[in-house]
């Protein structure tokens, strides 16, 4: 079972959360045609540390193994679902859509968040990814009830992102979050309702949602971080740092 967070605790990251979720509009107004993803991490580090704080995923190494991440933003383009390492040759272009995904660490405590932006004119198809994935998002906080299971999470978000003929990368899921970038429990965006580990009062965690267009199969790229569907289709991610109350998940990314 993921930590139970004290109110103070709750406090802190939800401050830390409302300063996240400022720095991602910021740099969602930067994601234009013509600027590379490393400006987008050199923008995201300076405005983390400006305000006193941390960013997480620099240099961190999960628990089960890998390499560190090298950057403070995850900077995914297109059929990149998640872990793109933000690069000086990646320039963002017309069309593009860009998911940026951001830690940040405040009074020790981790906030994470993603979203998913268009760069200029994209099609309506590839919108209507973007909306999907984000409603499923909600969908799977509303279904964090105290009393419920992690399957129930699960459930709401596939049947959001299925309807809509889409799929999520079920390689790929939600965590806990808070003291570390990942904690207990696993979250997947599919799941059995009242089946997995049940939830609690005052339990955070990471709902994060990752869609792709096409089948819903991916790999990770030689440079062990880059995680890509295998068809080359869109891709979209959204994520909420939560806590778990008696009425559903109180986002604190906000």
């Amino acid at each position: 079972m993921s930590n139970i967070y004290t109110q103070k605790e709750i406090a802190s990251l939800r401050e830390g959360g409302k300063r996240l979720a400022r720095i991602l509009s910021l740099l969602a107004e930067r994601s234009v045609p013509g600027v590379s993803t490393a400006e987008l991490d050199v923008y995201a580090e300076e405005l983390i540390r400006a305000g006193g704080d941390i960013p997480s995923f620099k240099d961190y190494a999960p628990v089960w193994g890998g390499p560190a991440y090298p950057a403070a933003l995850c900077a995914s383009v297109n059929k990149e679902v998640v872990h793109g390492v933000p690069r000086a040759d990646r320039i963002l272009e017309e069309g593009d859509i860009i998911g940026l995904d951001l830690g940040l660490t405040h009074d020790g405590l981790v906030s994470d968040s993603a979203i998913t932006v268009a760069v200029g004119e994209i099609s309506a198809e590839t919108q209507r990814l973007m909306d999907v994935t984000k409603e499923a998002t909600y969908a799977g906080i509303k279904a964090a009830v105290a009393g419920a299971r992690v399957g129930d999470i699960g459930h709401a978000i596939e049947d959001v992102v299925k309807e809509a003929g889409f799929y999520v990368m079920e390689d790929l899921g939600g965590h806990g979050v808070g003291h570390h970038v990942h904690e207990a429990p696993v979250i997947p965006n599919f799941g059995t309702p009242g089946k997995g580990p049940l939830l609690h009062e005052g339990q955070v965690l990471a709902i994060e949602v990752m869609t792709g267009a096409g089948t819903g199969n991916g790999r990770t790229l030689k440079d062990k971080f880059t995680y890509v569907t295998k068809d080359g289709s869109m891709s979209a991610h959204f994520e909420h740092t939560i806590v778990v109350t008696d009425t559903g998940g109180e986002v604190l990314t906000k």
